[in-house]
């Protein structure tokens, strides 16, 4: 992957998984809010991340900027009883262990 200068935040990386070089991703990609705080996505970013429909996306805030980066589902989240605390005692593990 390649380094934007100085903070190792992979800007510089401009090579598509297709091979296809984005020129103008090292430099700042701009954007607008709508009326109801939303934007797009700019292609070239979510072809960078590798963003699909219905991903998850997440933000980190530090000194004044904001690093959007892709977040993976992870085997918890994936596990529809696991919102529910009520229903993870040993008791219902036992109960449902079957089903």
């Amino acid at each position: 992957m390649g380094v934007c200068r100085g903070c190792g935040c992979g800007a510089g990386d401009r090579i598509l998984a297709d091979g296809k070089e984005i020129p103008y991703l090292g430099g700042m990609i701009r954007g607008r809010l709508t009326s109801k705080s939303q934007t797009t996505i700019p292609q070239a970013v979510r072809a960078t991340l590798g963003l699909q429909p219905g991903d998850e996306i997440g933000y980190i805030v530090e000194n004044g900027q904001v690093i959007l980066t892709r977040v993976l589902a992870t085997a918890e989240q994936d596990d529809p009883f696991a919102t529910f605390g009520e229903w993870n005692s040993v008791a219902d593990q036992q109960a449902y262990a079957g089903l």
